[in-house]
Order: C-alpha cells, then sequence, then structure tokens
C-alpha cells in the first residue's frame, strides 16, 4: 500500500479537526437590535389600542345603545362595506300592514312587538351587518317594553347615526319583499321615496322590488311577509 504524502496527511487531520469542531460546538448567528438597525430594521413593540381607537364603528355604538354584552371585536375601516339583511312576520288580522313607513290597506297586518315593518327591519339588520354589529334584535330587543309599538323609523335612525359616525354613507340598495298579496306595484314609488327619506339618500340609490310566493308555503297563502335587503356602503 502507497505511504501517504505529507500534504494528504495535513488535509485529513485538518479536516477532522474541523468536523469535531463542528460537532463540539455550532456555529450561532448572534442577532441583536443593532444589527437589525443597521439593516434598515427596528424592531417594535406591538401598541395596544383602546376600543375606540380600534374601531370607529363600534366606539358609535357604545355611545348611544346600552348592550347587555360589550362588542368585543373591532371593524377594520374599509372604502366599502356590503351587508345583507332578513325580515319576516306573521299576518294577522287586527293588526295594520306597514311597509317602508307608509299605511298600506288590507284585511290583515304583521304581527310584532313593534309596528312590525318587515322592510325597515331588514334595513336596519343590512346596515348593522355591512358595520359588523349586532342585529336589530339585539340592539333593540322585543323583550325590552320600551319599543312594545314604536315605529321603526325609530331603528332606521339609529341605523344611519351608526353608519355615519362610522365615516359610511349609502352606495346603493336592493330590497325584494315577499307576499302574495297585496299587491305591492301600487304603493312601490310612494314606499320607495319614503325609504330614501329615512336613509337619507337620493332615491336614485335605492331600489326596490315585490315578489309573490306562487301560492307556497305561509307566504303564499297570506300568511306572513318577507324581505331581504343588500346594501353597498362607501367611506366618506
Amino acid at each position: 500500500m502507497a505511504m501517504a504524502t505529507c500534504s494528504q496527511l495535513s488535509y485529513s487531520s485538518s479536516s477532522s479537526l474541523f468536523r469535531s469542531e463542528i460537532t463540539k460546538k455550532p456555529f450561532l448567528l448572534q442577532v441583536t437590535a443593532a444589527t437589525i438597525s443597521v439593516h434598515g430594521f427596528s424592531p417594535r413593540r406591538p401598541k395596544s389600542l383602546s376600543l375606540s381607537q380600534r374601531s370607529p364603528v363600534v366606539s358609535a355604538l357604545s355611545a348611544s345603545v346600552d348592550l347587555d354584552e360589550p362588542v368585543k371585536k373591532s371593524v377594520r375601516t374599509l372604502p366599502f362595506r356590503v351587508g345583507h339583511g332578513f325580515d319576516l312576520h306573521r299576518l294577522e288580522p287586527g293588526y295594520p300592514l306597514i311597509i317602508g313607513g307608509i299605511d298600506i290597506p288590507h284585511d290583515r297586518g304583521c304581527e310584532a312587538h313593534s309596528d312590525g315593518d318587515v322592510l325597515l327591519h331588514c334595513v336596519v339588520d343590512a346596515i348593522l351587518g355591512a358595520l359588523g354589529l349586532p342585529d336589530i334584535g339585539q340592539i333593540f330587543p322585543d323583550s325590552d317594553p320600551k319599543w312594545k309599538g314604536a315605529a321603526s323609523s325609530v331603528f332606521i335612525k339609529e341605523a344611519v347615526r351608526l353608519m355615519d359616525e362610522a365615516g359610511y354613507e349609502i352606495g346603493n340598495l336592493d330590497a325584494t319583499l315577499i307576499l302574495q298579496r297585496p299587491k305591492i306595484s301600487p304603493h312601490k314609488e310612494t314606499i320607495r321615496s319614503n325609504l330614501s327619506k329615512l336613509l337619507g339618500a337620493d332615491p336614485s340609490v335605492v331600489n326596490l322590488k315585490a315578489k309573490t310566493h306562487e301560492k307556497v308555503d305561509s307566504l303564499g297563502e297570506n300568511r306572513s311577509i318577507a324581505a331581504h335587503t343588500v346594501i353597498l356602503l362607501m367611506k366618506k
């Protein structure tokens, strides 16, 4: 067997030594605040924000309506927000039928804690949903006697106030009424005009449609009325 040369022995011993040093003491990169600062970064601690700083929407709500449970989630400030609302009421004899703040002639009306305005309730929920707030039943609970027989315009005004204080305005609103009777077409423009006025919005951004339920289930049998609303809020 050939003898190893001096250079081969030297390489072998130094290589073994290098491997053993790595095994015994691994190399660790020491990163300090000074090192980070040199490279253009500076470490920061997260700031603790107050509730009002986190959410203009939550701040507006807490300033006006006392809830049983505090609102805990924060709401991001976005260029626009979308909300959906739905409501349904039974139709019973002996009650007025109020839709969009307008008294509609009919042989029955909505049984409800307030005036039972299915359209306004639906619109309120759409606005609150867009703002990321609790629904109408939490803010205006039917267990509270002060809302007994209340005009739903009160709820709309509060929803609009919250929207304004959060810095939003209505981009557009699209609502659909679902009922078998009475026919809404003779009253549609009056309802739409009044809804626009309550919202403080131009009538051109408020749309209203009405559908029957093809005589299917309680809606089609004239035993109930329902409404859907989709709303777009724009940052002012």
